[in-house]
């Protein structure tokens, strides 16, 4: 019986994501412990040695960084990047989202960053994460497949028959969990100023977080989906993410039918030579 209870809580912690242990000690992290001086401090003759109540004002505990704090971070850093290079390595020397800890490493995007057509999903999956790049595995297979339907492919020189890939979350959540709503807040400024350097003709958002989140809507994904969007004049479509068509390959109809209205527009807008 106490076999099967350990079991079964452990099967519920990996079922909400808790699969990774960073210690072998649980670490209440909502309590401060008072700032010790360096052992260095201690030593006769140390040179240089400042004042130990100096070194401990310097060394003191930060306060844990709240949502609200993160967010107003994230906006300020993010509209001071002018270049996709810049943006990249700002978002990896963030620290203000946690889930960066467990990330193996950032995902920032893949494709041609010249191209008209951006493709932004909600978060890394697990070969993402190994390979630093968004879409991969059987969710990336089938994401190129549907890009190759109206003619796109990620690794075209020719921006009008490229795509751009990224997601809202440039980090993989532990056990691939669904992302926080603090976690999707504090990483939108990053992913509007990724929008405004790459200057896309057309939007596509894979999943209904992302859609909510950028689009600021409430709405369901089926009531999203199917029709074109204006995300700062530039026309968006939402979809369903290909991970969810692996598990649900009955909305792949509806898929096809969003990009024939993409490949529309794509003609509407010159894009089609």
């Amino acid at each position: 019986m106490q076999n099967a209870s350990l079991s079964a809580a452990l099967q519920w912690y990996i079922d909400h994501g808790v699969d990774e242990a960073l210690g072998d000690v649980p670490i209440n992290r909502t309590v401060f412990l008072a700032p010790q001086p360096p052992a260095s401090l201690d030593t006769p003759n140390h040179k240089n040695s400042a004042p130990v109540t100096s070194v401990m004002k310097q060394t003191s505990a930060e306060p844990m960084i709240g949502a609200a704090q993160a967010i107003e971070q994230a906006q300020k850093i993010a509209h001071e990047c002018q270049s996709l290079e810049t943006l990249k390595a700002a978002i990896a020397a963030f620290d203000g989202l946690s889930i960066k800890k467990t990330a193996t490493q950032l995902v920032f995007a893949d494709g041609n960053p010249q191209s008209s057509m951006m493709v932004i999903g909600e978060a890394p999956a697990t070969e993402d994460d190994r390979q630093g790049r968004p879409f991969l595995g059987p969710e990336g297979q089938l994401m190129d497949k549907i890009l190759g339907s109206i003619g796109l492919s990620r690794g075209a020189e020719d921006p009008d028959n490229a795509a751009y890939l990224t997601n809202i979350l440039n980090w993989r959540p532990p056990g691939n969990r669904t992302p926080s709503q603090a976690e999707l807040d504090i990483a939108l400024p990053f992913l509007k100023r990724h929008i405004a350097l790459a200057s896309p003709k057309i939007i596509i958002l894979c999943g209904g977080l992302v859609a909510k989140a950028l689009l600021d809507k409430s709405e369901s994904i089926s009531k999203l989906r199917g029709t074109f969007h204006d995300y700062e004049g530039i026309p968006t479509i939402v979809t369903y993410h290909p991970a969810y068509l692996l598990q649900t390959p009955a909305q792949k109809r509806a898929v096809w039918a969003d990009m024939l209205m993409i490949k529309a527009k794509r003609a509407e807008l010159g894009l089609i030579h």
